[in-house]
């Protein structure tokens, strides 16, 4: 028993640390903290999404009673950046600028490890908030909630899955700690993790399976090609490509699931 106890508060406390990583929200002092625990901490990068899908779908079910779907939508997804640190954005941006702006592997890292951003950081950003918000207006406001909990688990398991088979390319970063490969069973738990709010979804009605299983597909593949484009480019990721993994992921499951509904599911 007193081992078992121990294994429980060593899980709590994992989720603890990737909770006070990726996202504003404080945590405990007892929970102390070791670089070699932030790696293992990423088995709960999908539960942290929850928890963020908590936050901004109540955000965006507060906001849709008092103004139009497009203002909830914006204010959830704003809601989503404060709690988040605009971690995720700024990832995305700098990647675009690197990939946009950096002919060579060194040029494209330097880029990316520049503050100030650029054109290309810039449009990519603007047009993936707009895109993100117009998408959610014009879902339900059931759906939109659903689309939360499913998406910021499901598009931080897609970024996790970069740790768990590509190489880290940087000698150090902000990342390091956590990018190393993390093993079979531990992103086992993070799949895991990530799937339990569309099962409950599915099993209550509230998501169809056609429509979970085409933005699951869609994300899967964008995650994918991203993968694929970072190892071309750099020769593995970096913090700010997990970042953009999670940003165009959660889009593409949005833009899916308002797809599906327009064809009935």
């Amino acid at each position: 028993m007193p081992r078992l106890l121990a294994c429980c508060l060593h899980q709590c406390r994992l989720f603890l640390i990737a909770l006070q990583f990726f996202t504003r929200l404080p945590i405990p002092r007892w929970v102390g903290f070791e670089e070699g625990w932030l790696r293992h901490a990423a088995r709960y990068f999908p539960l942290v999404g929850i928890v963020v899908a908590a936050a901004t779908s109540a955000l965006y079910a507060l906001a849709a009673l008092l103004w139009p779907p497009i203002v909830a939508a914006l204010l959830a997804t704003l809601g989503g950046i404060y709690l988040t640190g605009a971690l995720h954005e700024d990832g995305f941006a700098d990647m675009c600028d690197g990939f946009g702006g950096g002919a060579t592997r060194e040029r494209v890292l330097d880029i990316m490890h520049d503050s100030r951003i650029g054109a290309y950081g810039a449009i990519g950003l603007i047009g993936l908030l707009a895109l993100k918000c117009v998408t959610l207006s014009l879902l339900a406001p059931g759906a939109v909630i659903a689309a939360l909990f499913v998406a910021h688990p499901l598009s931080r398991l897609a970024a996790t899955a970069l740790i768990w088979r590509l190489d880290y390319t940087r000698a150090s970063g902000k990342a390091k700690a956590l990018a190393q490969h993390i093993s079979g069973v531990e992103f086992a738990i993070a799949a895991v993790t990530a799937a339990l709010p569309a099962v409950i979804l599915v099993w209550t009605g509230y998501l169809a399976w056609p429509a979970l299983l085409g933005g699951a597909l869609a994300a899967a593949v964008a995650s994918v090609w991203l993968a694929r484009k970072c190892v071309s480019r750099i020769g593995g990721y970096t913090g700010d490509c997990l970042g953009a993994v999670q940003q165009v992921t959660e889009v593409v499951f949005y833009l899916s699931l308002l797809a599906s509904f327009k064809h009935g599911h």
